[in-house]
């Protein structure tokens, strides 16, 4: 049976293809493209075969023969390639440049089938079953660490994490490169080349994330890649918008990290919110949108033609409209010095990359959602028990019955009613907390506590430009009245749209706007909704 990663396009299809592309013939054997390389080509083999080699561990991944072809994921969205890819010798090839291939994949939904299916699936079969990629070496319990550990593993990127506070490599590693561990993290790529203490802009940078786009007026700016800004970012794209969609952190927003979401429609068996994200990132790139990772909007200006925001790492980006699809963050602990232990024992997420902390350990969840039921059940399965905590006395006040009844009948699971954490307390990492049940204190030994309580809208960089409630969430449709209203010439012949600001062409999607449910699926909704409300606007400014 064939490997469904590597399967075999028709005689139909690739002579469809040859419209996109060059014949390009190869006596001898040569590198077509080297790990590393960014904007490589993508290949089909028409004569011949090309080696995918691992540089990492010198071993040959496969060799793809007349009508397979090479790639992944990754090349749509502009990173750079994660192996060398080398012809045998007589070997004749069909090379197509990404935006190239962007077109045909558009163009041609049997081509786009089998691409993104075998894309998608090389993209796993690297991420769960192969050592290698970037090498991040650090302290499991330095916060510095964990950031960047989180970014790689949000963003899909490949990688290796060596513990310095466990692994004897780690500290091989650093005398060979002569670096002490107040070097620490240190991200080293195949070619040897050491990074000391990188930040997370320079970590995507590097492995093709951030990217450049072009300095034009775009259609529509979506800020935010949650389940709503990727809605969006996909139904504008295949509509024909030209569309760019930056976020500050990775795909998925707060849905990204629930770790197991059961209730949205056509996932019977449930599906990770990375999992979800990760597919509708790479959907919307394949149908032109530009998504460039991390940006963090900061400013707005608007000159009546279009919108102009300015983004970290310099980046200036104009736009005739704007979804603001920004969600909401899980506020932090009232507590003084929780900034202490945020990546080393307070989490904001339960990801697989935490599994390993809480192995036979006590854990606690602070929160009663369903991000919070998720979690539970999924480091109920690693932990040696899980403690939910939650203020009031009612858990299915705000989650899912379904979650409400797993959580209850599990024997790992331990709900702890009316109760609040007080203290924090450890020298480097989490240690110990104080609890406290209706003012009767105890301490708790635990070092790993996943904290997901109350939304704060992230809209701190519209502050004063857009009509808001007094939490911070945008204002929309109905919600506004005639004298909250941009005095302009459009808002004098119509009212605002229902998913539309007091600024006219700047629309609310998701969690971040006034009275929406917080729901994935919802946001979805909104998201999708949205583009026909673009269109309208759109047609105004002509």
């Amino acid at each position: 049976m064939k490997d469904p990663r590597f399967p075999e396009l028709t005689h139909n299809q690739v002579s469809k293809l040859k419209a996109y592309g060059s014949i390009e013939d190869y006596k001898n054997p040569t590198r077509v493209f080297a790990l590393g390389d960014n904007l490589y080509d993508f290949f089909v083999i028409l004569k011949g075969a090309v080696d995918i080699n691992d540089p990492y561990n010198k071993t040959t991944i496969v060799t793809h023969g007349k009508y397979e072809f090479t790639g992944d994921s990754g090349m749509l969205s502009n990173r750079s390639a994660q192996f060398h890819a080398d012809t045998l010798p007589n070997t004749s090839l069909l090379r197509i440049k990404p935006n190239k291939l962007k077109e045909a994949i558009s163009k041609n939904s049997d081509i786009s089938d089998v691409l993104l299916n075998a894309f998608l699936l090389r993209q796993q079969t690297v991420l769960s079953e192969m050592s290698g990629g970037l090498k991040l070496v650090g302290s499991g319990k330095s916060n510095a660490t964990y950031k960047i550990r989180d970014f790689l593993e949000k963003n899909h990127i490949w990688h290796n994490f060596i513990d310095t506070d466990s692994d004897d490599e780690a500290l091989e590693l650093l005398k060979s490169f002569d670096l002490s561990e107040n070097d620490l993290p240190i991200l080293i790529n195949s070619e040897s080349k050491v990074c000391v203490r990188p930040s997370v802009d320079e970590v995507a940078r590097y492995s093709g994330v951030l990217m450049d786009f072009e300095d034009k007026v775009f259609d529509v700016l979506v800020i935010g890649a949650g389940p709503a800004g990727l809605a969006a970012s996909v139904y504008a794209a295949s509509e024909g918008l030209e569309v760019v969609t930056i976020d500050s952190e990775s795909p998925g927003g707060q849905a990204g990290k629930s770790s197991k979401i059961e209730n949205y429609l056509g996932f019977p068996t449930g599906i990770s919110g990375g999992e979800l994200a990760n597919r509708a990132y790479i959907q919307a790139q394949k149908f032109g949108c530009n998504i460039s990772i991390p940006h963090r909007a900061k400013s707005l200006e608007y000159n009546k033609n279009y919108f102009t925001v300015c983004a970290t790492n310099d980046k200036i980006i104009k736009s005739k409209s704007i979804i603001v699809a920004t969600g909401a963050a899980y506020r932090r602990l009232p507590i003084d010095n929780i900034s202490n232990y945020e990546g080393s024992g307070i989490y904001y997420s339960a990801t697989g990359m935490d599994v390993s902390n809480c192995i036979n350990q006590p854990v606690v969840i602070v929160g009663g959602g369903n991000s919070a039921g998720q979690a539970a059940m999924f480091l109920s399965n690693h932990a040696k028990m899980v403690y939910v905590m939650i203020r009031g006395n009612d858990l299915g006040a705000k989650m899912s019955d379904y979650l409400v009844q797993r959580l209850e009948a599990s024997e790992k699971i331990q709900i702890l009613r009316n109760t609040e954490i007080t203290k924090l307390e450890g020298e480097h990492h989490l240690e110990s907390i104080v609890i406290s049940n209706k003012g009767k204190e105890q301490d708790m030994e635990v070092s790993n506590v996943f904290s997901f309580i109350g939304a704060k809208p992230n809209t701190q960089w519209m502050d004063g430009i857009v009509i808001t409630d007094e939490k911070g969430f945008i204002c929309t449709g109905q919600m506004l009245i005639n004298k909250d209203l941009m005095k302009c010439d459009i808002y004098a012949n119509r009212e605002p749209q229902s998913l539309e600001s007091s600024i006219p062409g700047i629309f609310a999607v998701g969690d971040v706007r006034h009275d929406s449910v917080k729901r994935v699926a919802s946001a979805v909704g909104e998201g999708s909704v949205v583009v026909s409300m673009i269109h309208r606007y759109l047609s105004e400014l002509k």
